[in-house]
């Protein structure tokens, strides 16, 4: 169905059925969308809705399977970054893109032509009157790594409006910021927009989607499912239009409010695992202030947008990446004085998303890769001699339990398919006195079958008494697996909910940052 809006007069920018596929999913489905100048238009929608697709493609960096971009009423063909930025769209990221050693000059040069010499005394002019006109105090001589943050994205807006930027988009552009450089950058955008940029915001946080927003769209699951036009926003009060976005990006339907919910642990189930104020500050996302327990036979559920310190923690869990203070106790002992190592052998264990990367040695075969964190341990090696009578034999076994499909035991597990892959990470995690296991993201990329097969042995591990942490982005993986549901953002434990009827909507308000 055709977006009304595009009915309206003079778009900068239209998508007129525009879909992006990739093996086994479509990342944007059918996509009718509109860009006016003048406003700011922000993008909802969860992890996986296809927000980053579109802003690609927008940008130069992919190209629509089906459908057309129209720009000023042209079909337009956006083959390349280059080609984006001579037509007046640009893109300013989540993180910096700037050359840290370089000053912000001397940055705004790049990308001219290669035979001239820069000039940087001109850029530094063009940079300052730019920023002058638009409310924003920079230092062009500055060194680009001396800036926060809030800064360098500054800069990289006067950058993009140099070089004749009219259509504007912020990716995720607050989300590493602190609230008072949030809060400056939505004040630049508003300015922006009055001097008829189109801006397009993506964010996740509902608050600053209703104060700076002039239109909003909201996609799930690749499709755009609705939105509130100009018009409707500014008739609405805060609470309903944040209630009505809710709605649009998690669901509100009946299937999800009568599902079948995973029963609350026994009260006196013991604690298996538990961490104390725990902080990390060698992070990309400093985690701070974490305090969790999870009984036995409980699956605490992670949720929160990619990137707001899940990863931090689950490798400072594992023992993977140092915490600067904090407790970690599994069994009523203290680990956090082991190594990686010496935490598994305690029964803590740690199932990573990079399965490949991290997981697995791909070129090693799936036999060893089944052992590969008791590399000359007994019994499979006795005084440093292997033996590999025994290594086969569990290889052997762990491919009938675990239903892994591989030609050999001998093949490099790089060669099998994602779904095995996991299955051997799960097969060597799950087993040899596991008490408890962080599963980072474990359906990632799998397909059907094997989503449901990883979710069944986390639930096999609950119910052997294992505690479970499982992260995920997906939330209604969460709902379906977890006991409690807790919800992260920058690097801080924002609420703890009881996976009951009113989940989700709880949920969705933590993660939009409309509630405490």
């Amino acid at each position: 169905m055709a977006d009304p809006a595009l009915a309206d007069p003079a778009p900068l920018i239209a998508l007129r059925g525009v879909t992006k596929r990739y093996p086994g999913i479509v990342a944007n489905d059918s996509i009718d969308m509109a860009f006016w100048p003048g406003e700011v238009h922000v993008l909802l929608g969860e992890n996986g809705a296809g927000k980053s697709t579109l802003v690609s493609m927008l940008a130069g960096l992919q190209q629509p399977d089906e459908g057309e971009i129209a720009l000023d009423g042209q079909k337009v063909a956006l083959g390349s970054p280059e080609r984006a930025l001579e037509l007046g769209i640009s893109t300013v990221f989540q993180h910096s893109m700037l050359v840290p050693t370089l000053t912000l000059a001397e940055n705004a040069a790049l990308g001219g032509r290669w035979w001239q010499r820069p000039d940087r005394a001109g850029c530094a002019a063009q940079m300052r009157e730019t920023a002058a006109r638009i409310g924003v105090a920079l230092h062009p001589e500055a060194l680009t790594e001396t800036l926060s943050l809030g800064e360098r994205q500054q800069a990289e807006i006067v950058r993009a409006l140099m070089r004749g930027a009219r259509f504007l988009i912020l990716d995720e552009a607050t989300a590493m910021l602190t609230p008072n450089d949030a809060a400056r950058l939505g004040q630049l955008m508003r300015r922006l927009a009055a001097d008829g940029v189109a801006v397009v915001f993506i964010t996740h946080k509902l608050n600053e989607a209703i104060d700076y927003g002039d239109r909003i769209s909201v996609l799930r699951l690749g499709r755009k499912v609705g939105g509130l036009a100009p018009g409707e926003l500014r008739a609405m009060d805060a609470a309903t239009a944040t209630q009505r976005i809710i709605d649009l990006m998690f669901g509100a339907n009946k299937a999800a409010a009568t599902a079948v919910r995973p029963e609350p642990v026994a009260p006196d189930a013991p604690v298996v695992l538990e961490c104390m104020g725990l902080h990390v500050e060698q992070a990309t996302v400093p985690v701070s202030a974490v305090n969790l327990r999870v009984s036995a036979g409980e699956i605490l559920g992670i949720a929160g947008i990619d990137g707001n310190g899940q990863k931090e923690f689950a490798e400072a869990l594992a023992g993977q990446r140092p915490h600067s203070s904090g407790r970690i106790a599994l069994d009523g002992a203290f680990i956090d004085g082991l190594d990686a190592g010496g935490r598994r052998r305690a029964g803590l264990r740690y199932v990573t998303d990079d399965r490949l990367g991290e997981g697995t040695v791909g070129a090693f075969p799936v036999s060893i890769n089944l052992l590969l964190k008791q590399i000359g341990l007994p019994p499979f090696w006795e005084k440093g001699i292997v033996r590999p009578g025994r290594i086969d034999e569990n290889a052997r076994k762990m491919v009938r339990d675990f239903d892994i499909r591989t030609p050999s035991i001998d093949t490099p597990v790089g060669k099998l398919s994602g779904g095995n892959i996991q299955k051997v990470l799960l097969a060597r995690e799950l087993t040899d006195r596991a008490r408890a296991v962080i599963f980072a993201k474990p359906t990632y990329g799998l397909d059907l079958h094997n989503i449901a097969a990883t979710r069944r042995r986390i639930r096999e591990a609950a119910d052997r008494g294992c505690a479970a942490i499982v992260i995920s982005t997906e939330l209604d993986e969460l709902l379906d697996l977890s006991n409690r549901i807790a919800v992260m953002s920058q690097g801080r434990i924002v609420g703890i909910v009881d996976n009951t009827a009113g989940a989700r909507q709880r949920i969705g308000e933590l993660m939009s940052g409309v509630a405490a």
